[in-house]
């Protein structure tokens, strides 16, 4: 790991150029001076906050920064970020979270809607993917040779903020190859919701006695949709798709997100693209 100093406090250039060399660039750390003066840092040629380091008889002790927090959202734990005295590190009443330290998508959630509990802990920068450095590794896509005359589609869902401005998107591929994309803006969503719009898009847009097979990043959609799990929110829109699945013959796959299957990085794109233009598409 490298670590260097991006901003530093004029009166301690000297003493970071001293401390700041191997052994820093060895343990990736952030650190602070005698007085407790902070410094920032750059962490994987990244900016991150400064938490502090302390100068011990052989040089440097290394604590790292500590950028998340701690939260739930709506009865959901997440992480989001704060800043060195442990608030929200918010803009425009908007802060960064994520729902798992692997996740690489990020969301923007109002701090309105955060709550710290008790007992939140503090953790480290590390303790999440980076969102520009922390792709998943690509996967196979599926092989669409193994569906015979099967409807294919791959779904997606987007939202900027959870909730907040949301988008579907949805790839079709007809048994002779055929592909039509469409795309739909949400308005103010949660992601879950996004991803369940999507499929039932997906259903509207594929002839109902023909079989479907069809793509979702989503474990939410599939649990509530094949697996029986309870279904603690969006119970109408939910027992719709359960219905229109019924009388058909649907396959669901899981496909990992962002993980390189080009017809689900697509459907993701057309979600976002929902988002960004506030409007709805369909192929003709």
């Amino acid at each position: 790991m490298r670590s260097f100093v991006r901003e530093k406090q004029a009166a301690h250039d000297d003493l970071a150029r001293t401390l700041f060399g191997p052994e820093l660039d060895r343990r990736g750390a952030c650190l602070r001076d005698e007085d407790g003066t902070q410094l920032r840092l750059a962490h994987l040629g990244r900016p991150i906050r400064v938490h502090r380091f302390i100068v011990a008889d052989r040089g440097v002790i290394s604590i790292l920064a500590m950028p998340w927090r701690e939260a739930t959202l709506r009865g959901q734990r997440v992480l989001a970020r704060v800043k060195d005295d442990g608030t929200f590190d918010a803009k425009d009443g908007r802060v960064e979270i994520r729902y798992r330290p692997t996740d690489t998508k990020a969301y923007d959630a109002r701090t309105s809607n955060l709550v710290i509990p008790d007992d939140a802990k503090t953790l480290p920068d590390e303790w999440c993917v980076a969102r520009e450095a922390g792709k998943k590794a690509k996967v196979a896509a599926p092989n669409h040779a193994d569906y015979k005359d099967a409807w294919i589609a791959y779904t997606d869902g987007a939202c900027t903020g959870n909730p907040g401005p949301a988008g579907s998107g949805t790839v079709v591929i007809a048994p002779g190859g055929k592909i039509r994309e469409s795309y739909a803006y949400l308005g103010e969503a949660t992601n879950n919701i996004a991803e369940l719009q999507a499929i039932e898009n997906a259903l509207v847009a594929t002839p109902a006695k023909e079989a479907l097979v069809l793509h979702t990043d989503s474990q939410y959609a599939i649990g509530v949709l094949t697996k029986g799990w309870k279904a603690k929110a969006n119970a109408e829109l939910i027992e719709r798709i359960r219905k229109a699945l019924g009388p058909r013959k649907v396959r669901f796959v899981y496909v990992p997100g962002h993980a390189g299957v080009p017809m689900n990085e697509r459907a993701d794109e057309l979600a976002r693209e929902a988002i960004k233009t506030r409007r709805d598409h369909e192929d003709t």
